[in-house]
């Protein structure tokens, strides 16, 4: 049996129902640790939730890997050659879920006399949509196809606000390759991710539309887009990918390069990458406080325990084992605090999460809500901080070896 964590429930047990100078310093302290587990809780399920949202958005657009080649130019020049071979092998690498391919061309979007810059996205029957889907706002985005025109189109709401464009609307569209190409399209779905780098410009046709305008046969795409199942791999998966891409570079004479997400997004991830340096700064200011209220907590409650710590002194017990009772008793504060300030961040979150009662400016942020997840990351984070408030507490505790039996007895 542990005889000072005995000891120390005994006194922490008993603390309620009598008037004590330590009452409000405990209380004091437990509600500083709570406070702080909230701010932690909270703060780390936002900016995770955040970065998140980000990615989601970032590789709804592009996937997270990409097959191109070196030699492709804006509008869309320079093809990868998507094979059959090529497209087997890499839907049979391991760690990737899906492949789908893509045409884009840039054009010049005309209606209701305003005129936006554009790039068209061609897509075929494989590509999947459901990103696209859950961004639709208005209108029903259709199965595209790679063997026949829609004569369709799926804008932004910025690039619809700016033409003054709505569903069923007929525009033209104007493509430069060698000469003036035109289309007409009617727009059958507005979508709104509020990342405004890609809603300003990208829009959505069939993969046969894009590719006509090219003049590419079949088998010609301007990428392929790759879907990893786990994206804390896709450096691992971008690694067995280019084993693939080696040997179709090299039967279609092609120069092929395998870029990630990140590494073609590079300004978004490294903003997104400088969040983490924000939680760090979160947590050190959480522990600093949680700190400060436990080491006041703490002299004060050996200070009204003056007494006690004199007759646990004339019996025999050592400074050693007093102090251990003392910082089992900070821990039972600490832990307590702990966990009442999960459980209130936990419904914080999760009240945030099911109405997104506190807004955002999408202009600003790129969502119009706080986003909220939860993440596997707030286990260790509240062990070790319960492991380090709990360390930073034996430096005090060190004041006991001072104090002298006899004065003590007295000192009641």
């Amino acid at each position: 049996m542990n005889l000072e964590l005995l000891i120390a429930g005994r006194l922490y047990g008993t603390r309620k129902g009598k008037r004590r100078i330590s009452r409000p310093a405990v209380a004091i302290a437990q509600w500083g640790v709570a406070i702080g587990a909230i701010v932690m809780f909270v703060s780390i399920c936002i900016i995770t939730g955040f970065k998140q949202q980000i990615r989601d958005k970032i590789t709804g657009f592009g996937g997270h890997i990409q097959v191109q080649n070196y030699e492709a130019y804006s509008d869309g020049k320079a093809p990868v050659t998507a094979d059959t071979t090529l497209l087997a092998e890499l839907s049979a690498t391991k760690g990737i879920m899906h492949v789908q391919r893509y045409i884009q061309k840039p054009g010049m979007i005309v209606a209701n006399k305003e005129y936006e810059g554009i790039i068209i996205k061609g897509i075929g029957e494989e590509y999947d949509l459901a990103f696209i889907k859950q961004n639709i706002v208005e209108g029903e985005i259709p199965q595209f196809s790679d063997s026949a025109a829609s004569n369709s189109i799926v804008i932004s709401r910025s690039i619809a606000n700016r033409l003054k464009a709505r569903i069923n609307d007929r525009i033209n569209i104007y493509f430069l390759n060698k000469g003036i190409k035109a289309r007409r399209m009617s727009v059958v779905a507005i979508y709104e991710t509020h990342l405004a780098e890609l809603d300003n410009i990208m829009a959505f046709t069939d993969l046969y539309t894009a590719r006509r305008l090219n003049n590419w046969n079949d088998k010609q795409v301007t990428a392929i887009e790759i879907a990893v199942n786990d994206y804390r791999e896709v450096n691992a998966v971008r690694d067995r990918t280019n084993q693939a891409t080696a040997k179709a570079a090299e039967r279609n004479g092609e120069s092929l390069y395998v870029p990630t997400i990140e590494e073609m997004y590079p300004s978004l991830f490294g903003w997104l990458e400088m969040l983490d340096q924000t939680v760090w700064i979160i947590l050190v200011l959480v522990l600093c406080i949680a700190g400060f209220t436990m080491t006041s907590g703490l002299l004060i409650l050996i200070l009204e325990k003056t007494s006690h710590i004199g007759i646990l002194k004339s019996i025999g017990a050592r400074d050693l084992s007093i102090r251990k009772v003392f910082i089992y008793y900070a821990c039972f504060i600490v832990g307590k605090g702990l966990v009442a300030g999960n459980i209130i961040a936990a419904i914080l979150c999760l009240l945030q999460q099911e109405t997104g009662i506190i807004a955002l400016d999408p202009e600003m942020y790129y969502m119009d809500r706080v986003p909220i997840e939860f993440t596997w990351l707030l286990v260790p984070v509240n062990i070790g901080m319960f492991i380090i408030s709990a360390a930073m507490l034996i430096l005090p505790s060190t004041l006991i070896s001072r104090i002298e039996p006899t004065k003590a007895m007295k000192f009641d």
